[in-house]
């Protein structure tokens, strides 16, 4: 790709969903790694000609990058960037299969030099700050299972009916993305894969965090002493007093005004294309899980330092 056409896409935010100064932080850090890795495969097999032989890349890695970083966002095809980046598709699947990784590998960006790439890391930070976590799950359509395949009802979700995988999303109380956690079938229960997460015995075991969640984490309240906060239980099911149904709503409304903010950090990971439906192979929908979540906190926090400063 020409000097031009590299510059108009970093240069504008909406192609890649990232600032100029992200991906040349990306570029920074990411580069040396896949060179790295790069050279360590080429000496882990048997070679007839020495390492560095034969045809020369034709993709620097920042254009790697930008390729898997145009594919997150808007989901265009393996054929179209490689038109666009004058490749063959192949080298366009291959791109994205390494840079990807190194994108999830990375974490979720709090402040500069800091990090949270597991959910422990993720209490740790918010007991550290005595910060409000807010967790909810979303679901991410997938392609059905392939007929005759035996776990294939797993991924039938019971809340839409379709196809999915879920994750766990944990933000603070500004809305910023911690965490998104590896991906279950659709058929698993938000409160289920908390369990399966460790939360509880994190939040047991671990400093005093309070977390806001939905209805459909009620009963995790119990088991971590109060520390997860839900909407009220509905006392009465029929024939409730007015003065009972009044405060129920307000108690409703004024948990439900604080739990927002991870509802807003969903929308903004669901703005990649690659999660709103992603058409992709469903053993690689964990990494593009984290990798986006990785760049959108990059982002958020970049912005954040940045409107501080003004």
């Amino acid at each position: 790709m020409g000097n031009v056409s590299r510059t108009a896409i970093i240069s504008d935010r909406r192609i890649t969903g990232l600032s100029a100064d992200v991906i040349a932080e990306l570029v920074s850090e990411l580069g040396p790694l896949w060179h790295e890795r790069h050279q360590a495969r080429l000496a882990s097999r048997p070679r007839k000609r020495a390492v560095g032989a034969g045809a020369k890349h034709r993709l620097v890695f920042v254009d790697r990058l930008l390729a898997t970083l145009v594919h997150l966002r808007h989901g265009a095809t393996h054929d179209v960037l490689a038109c666009w980046f004058g490749v063959d598709r192949s080298t366009i699947t291959r791109v994205i299969g390494e840079v990807r990784p190194l994108l999830a590998e990375r974490g979720c960006t709090v402040s500069a030099g800091v990090r949270l790439r597991t959910l422990a890391e993720v209490v740790d930070h918010l007991g550290a700050g005595g910060k409000t976590g807010i967790i909810d799950g979303t679901e991410i359509r997938v392609r059905r299972p392939a007929a005759g395949r035996k776990d294939r009802d797993k991924f039938i979700s019971g809340k839409n009916k379709q196809n999915a995988v879920k994750t766990m999303v944990v933000t603070d109380g500004d809305g910023r993305v911690l965490f998104c956690s590896p991906t279950t079938p659709g058929s698993c229960a938000d409160i289920t894969h908390a369990r399966q997460l460790g939360l509880i015995k994190l939040l047991a075991q671990g400093p005093v965090v309070e977390i806001l969640a939905d209805a459909g984490y009620q009963g995790l309240g119990a088991q971590t002493g109060g520390r997860v906060i839900t909407p009220p239980h509905r006392k009465f099911k029929k024939n409730a007093p007015d003065w009972y149904e009044e405060m129920h709503e307000r108690q409703r409304k004024a948990h439900s005004s604080r739990r927002i903010r991870v509802e807003h950090g969903i929308a903004h990971l669901k703005n990649w294309r690659a999660l709103a439906r992603h058409l992709g192979r469903r053993e690689h929908i964990s990494d593009t899980v984290q990798a986006i979540a990785g760049l959108l906190s990059h982002q958020q926090t970049a912005d954040l330092a940045s409107a501080r400063s003004m």
